[in-house]
């Protein structure tokens, strides 16, 4: 049968609604069903549960400020961290991540501010483009280096407009306040003007303990009943009361934690009147301003000099706090212009499941460009997503699993394919599904809709065709429903080459049935990638290990690998696992020995070569590599170290302690193997990864004549370098050894930095980590 036969006799019937009908419905139950899955799955992206990695409230010098009604976030402190990029999560409960922002730390106080002018926008770096309505109940989380720093959580508060009662001198707040405790809030007026009053500051404020202006002026109380709090102020003067009602931007500020110094850690401050949405130009809209995503992965194909093209795509997920995806809408645009109008057909799709459709009725010696967009209550798309069409000349493949073989019990056979919108035919009575459905008689071959019963000994036949109408080859698997069934497929996990040789490493096979045990398995060793060339050996390991080596190879040629596994109640061995190619060594064989992690600093590293060529002919050079592979390391380079004898097979070097300004991540070393009978030269490389310490600095401090420095150290007895510049600008240093895991560095008088002392500090552990810059209290 010609292509175009088979075309016309598949071909789909799609109605404007972008339904399907005819033999393509039931085949979409299944591609809606996968569709369903595929939504849940890509909604994981945004709904990472922050509330499961929140950290503590922050500690003083550090917080996180969330001012809720303008959406804005401020990170002060931190300073540890100055020049490390953050992100910033908004996680809301059930929803997941609503928004996040990166941004670099800057020292000086505030570390960052996101939606605030000189801040940067939300979704800055994370592609979560949208400035979340932040709420009540909100956890905002800073993470650094995938560390969770410090979480605030957004208080349920809320200040109203103040009401100037009719005496002229009584001001009245009322707001909410729900889940805090009434000593840990306070409502406030912020009014410049109140600065040349008697007040003589820009706010006043209200607390639970009642409260009186420093400077006179006026007095509050701060009452509490239910879910609603009332701010009374009562001024000396009506003109101030005056100023006052009108300022507007009344506020309720909550706190989570004040520590012993009356820091208040953890703060909401809630402003009314303050709008949220975008803070400054630029930034994205909010969820209820957003239009949705474009469906992902969207595919156009057309056959040559069709009227038809199919479109098949990945369903949209919404952002999260954006309003629901209801469909989507897909036009073909006639890329000829006729007096600036060019013609447009398409379909309209309100399903948001919806995987695909196909435009019909064009023109079929015209070009024509897709466009699709998502459509959600707020509108659509914009700019719309425009997929390439590609002329669909390439039939689709299908795949069965589990793949055909012997089994205990009944089997549900699931077939895919490599390319979206696909319909799947099959068949169990030994005909061929393509020749069934091109047949003029009886159709017997039954379309896809999900997961095949195999209760018995069966051969299953199935293929497909794409939107374009190209079809499959028609493939067949066997499968046989037995009390004496072969192990099950397993897989090549490694293939290194040796000298004439492949070492090889699988994954343990199920042995087909409970009680069963694996006795040996078999591997064939294939001279051609073809899946039609038989083995050129096959090399039996008996019991149930899981490695082996297959020697007798000619060296410097490509060979392929599979294995099976064969069970103690049938000798037949099961299906092979999947090919695994590797180019055994030829007469010369470099082997620079297993790389090796977490070693002590100050030891004697083995760097051993003994697998490698041996002979009178045969030399050997070792030499220390730059991190990135490219080049041997240079005498200079802080990372260097002595090979103690490089031209021999396996020699040895010191690991160094750890010093400023050497890095604390792996040495590479490589082997060359050169026999100059042959000749010929081989190279191998392994890597060394030092032990790292775990350093940290709790405190910092300096007065005349006393600098004391404490932290932590997760080695004890390494030796812990305290680094500063002085203000002169001259790099200055102490020592200190870890005991008991922490570490207490003070120098007094003389031994002291001079004045004004140091305004930061860096500390470098000699079994490596370093930790900084960290600020000094002075």
């Amino acid at each position: 049968m010609s292509r175009s036969s088979i075309t016309a006799r598949h071909r789909r019937v799609t109605s404007a609604e972008g339904t399907t009908t005819a033999v393509s419905r039931r085949v979409r139950v299944t591609a809606v069903a996968a569709a369903t899955a595929l939504s849940l799955g890509a909604l994981g992206v945004w709904a990472t549960s922050a509330g499961a990695a929140a950290a503590q409230v922050p500690v003083f010098p550090d917080n996180i400020v969330v001012f809720p009604d303008r959406d804005f976030v401020s990170v002060e402190g931190y300073e540890g961290y100055a020049g490390q990029v953050a992100t910033l999560e908004v996680f809301r409960t059930g929803i997941g991540i609503v928004g996040s922002a990166n941004a670099t730390v800057a020292a000086g106080g505030v570390a960052f501010e996101v939606n605030h002018p000189g801040g940067v926008c939300w979704g800055e770096g994370t592609g979560l483009n949208v400035t979340p309505d932040i709420i009540p109940g909100d956890e905002v989380t800073l993470i650094i280096g995938n560390v969770p720093l410090g979480t605030t959580t957004v208080q349920d508060i809320h200040a109203s407009d103040s009401v100037l009662q009719a005496n002229g001198t009584t001001l009245v707040v009322a707001g909410r306040i729900a889940g805090l405790d009434p000593a840990q809030m306070e409502q406030r007026i912020v009014e410049p003007a109140l600065v040349d009053t008697a007040i003589g500051k820009r706010d006043i404020r209200a607390t639970i303990d009642g409260f009186a202006g420093p400077n006179g002026g006026y007095t509050s109380t701060l009452t509490v009943s239910g879910e609603t709090f009332t701010a009374t102020y009562l001024f000396d003067d009506p003109a101030v009361a005056a100023i006052a009602a009108a300022a507007g931007g009344e506020r309720a500020m909550g706190w989570q934690v004040v520590d012993a110094a009356a820091n208040r850690q953890g703060l909401t401050i809630a402003e009314f009147g303050e709008a949220g949405g975008p803070g400054f130009g630029g930034c994205p809209n909010g969820p209820l301003q957003s239009g949705p995503p474009a469906p992902t992965n969207i595919a156009a194909a057309r056959v040559p000099l069709s009227a038809s093209i199919s479109v098949n795509w990945d369903p949209a997920v919404a952002i999260p706090g954006t309003q629901p995806i209801t469909g989507y809408r897909v036009w073909a645009i006639d890329t000829t212009s006729n007096g600036g109008e060019q013609v447009e057909i398409g379909r309209r799709i309100s399903n948001p499941l919806s995987t695909g459709t196909t435009i019909t009725g064009l023109d079929p010696l015209r070009d024509y460009t897709i466009e699709v967009v998502s459509v959600s209550s707020v509108g659509e798309t914009f700019p719309a997503a425009s997929p390439q069409v590609v002329e669909d000349i390439l039939d689709p493949i299908i795949t069965a699993s589990p793949a055909g073989g012997s089994y205990p019990l009944a089997q549900k056979v699931t077939l895919t394919a490599n390319e979206p919108g696909v319909d799947i035919w099959y068949t169990t009575d030994g005909t061929d599904p393509i020749d069934e459905i091109l047949s003029e008689s009886t159709l017997t071959a039954l379309p896809y809709t999900g997961a095949i019963d195999i209760a018995a000994d069966t051969t299953l036949k199935f293929a497909g065709f794409d939107p374009s109408g190209n079809a499959s080859v028609t493939s067949s698997e066997a499968y046989v429903i037995t009390n004496r069934p072969t192990a099950a497929k397993t897989d090549i996990l490694s293939a290194t080459p040796g000298l004439n040789s492949v070492d090889l490493t699988w994954a343990a096979a199920d042995p087909g049935a409970p009680g069963l045990e694996i006795v040996s398995y078999e591997v064939n060793v294939y001279d051609s990638s073809s899946g039609n060339a038989p083995p050129v050996v096959t090399v039996p390991f008996l019991g149930a290990g899981t490695s082996g080596t297959v020697t007798g190879l000619t060296g410097n040629q490509e060979y392929w690998f599979t294995v099976a596994g064969i069970n103690n109640v049938n000798a037949a061995p099961g299906p092979e696992s999947s090919r695994v190619s590797a180019i055994a060594q030829g007469p010369v064989v470099a082997n620079a020995g297993p790389n090796q992690a977490n070693v002590p600093r100050n030891t004697t590293v083995q760097l051993n070569g003994s697998g490698s060529t041996t002979g009178a002919t045969v030399t050997y050079q070792w030499d220390q590599l730059t991190s990135d592979g490219l080049q041997v390391m240079q005498a200079g380079n802080a990372n260097k170290v002595t090979i103690a004898n490089p031209l021999a097979a396996s020699t040895s070097f010191l690991l160094p302690n750890y010093n400023f300004a050497m890095t604390s991540g792996p040495l590479l070393f490589q082997l060359a193997v050169t026999d100059s009978a042959t000749p010929e030269t081989k190279y191998a490389r392994v890597t060394i990864t030092p032990r790292n310490d775990v350093v940290t600095v709790a405190s910092a401090r300096w007065k005349a004549g006393d600098f004391r420095v404490t932290g932590t150290g997760a080695i004890n007895g390494a030796v812990i370098t305290v680094r500063w510049i002085t203000s002169a600008g001259v790099p200055r240093s102490a020592t200190t050894t870890v005991v008991a895991g922490a570490w207490d560095l003070r120098l007094r008088n003389g031994a002291a930095p001079a004045a004004p002392g140091p305004a930061q500090i860096f500390v470098d552990s000699s079994q490596g980590g370093t930790f900084g810059p960290f600020n000094v209290v002075r």
